[in-house]
């Protein structure tokens, strides 16, 4: 039986990423991209022939990148030579990692280091509030760079309207979700507002 919700300790207060973790097709190849190239440290590697969480038998290599604030990103070799496969009912710019660099600058000299090793890059991208440049590492995984714009008084103006902004959302796709069941929606359900209005084709078509 579960304890009553107002019997729970209080959130922990979760400080920060400790780290994020993905499959490698290979370690140094993984290595090689992160820290000769994206400049992050190598940092610690754990390896072992069970996994401690679910106890069954799967040998790997878990390595760290450390970045800047003292979190990291992971990755697992399992020793197969493999790359993560894409998820199948998901587009490919969906699923992705963002990192922050301080300037615009740096996300063109990022560029710059990228497109010399051959790497295809998109960007930099105008989000408003921060400029992005895009990115696969060797595994296939989406990287993003970001250099923020808005200031702290700016982004605490934005939060103060998340909450009602989802609760619209989530309001619309219960009614589409009704609809559906009655057989009249079948296209996924859109904003009722457009924050990006200089993308809307100017045509007449939608």
């Amino acid at each position: 039986m579960t304890a009553p919700h107002d019997t729970l300790p209080p959130p922990a207060a979760i400080q920060q990423l400790h780290h994020y973790a993905y499959k490698a097709r290979d370690a140094e190849e993984t290595r090689h991209f992160y820290e000769d190239i994206l400049g992050l440290p190598l940092y610690h590697i754990i390896q072992s022939d069970y996994v401690p969480s679910t106890g069954e038998y799967c040998p790997y290599t878990h390595f760290f990148f450390r970045l800047q604030d003292g979190s990291f990103i992971a990755f697992f070799d399992l020793g197969d030579d493999v790359k993560p496969e894409p998820s199948p009912n998901t587009p490919p710019w969906v699923n992705h990692i963002a990192f922050r660099v301080n300037t615009v600058q740096e996300l063109e000299d990022t560029k710059t280091r990228l497109q010399a090793h051959g790497v295809q890059v998109l960007g930099v991208t105008d989000h408003h509030i921060f400029k992005s440049i895009y990115f696969f590492d060797p595994n296939g995984i989406r990287l993003e760079l970001s250099a923020q714009l808005a200031d702290t008084a700016q982004m605490q103006r934005e939060s103060t309207t998340a909450h009602a902004r989802l609760a619209e959302w989530t309001a619309r796709k219960e009614q589409w979700r009704k609809e559906r069941a009655g057989g009249h929606a079948s296209a996924p359900l859109k904003p009722q507002s457009n924050d990006r209005p200089e993308f809307v084709p100017t045509t007449g078509s939608e």
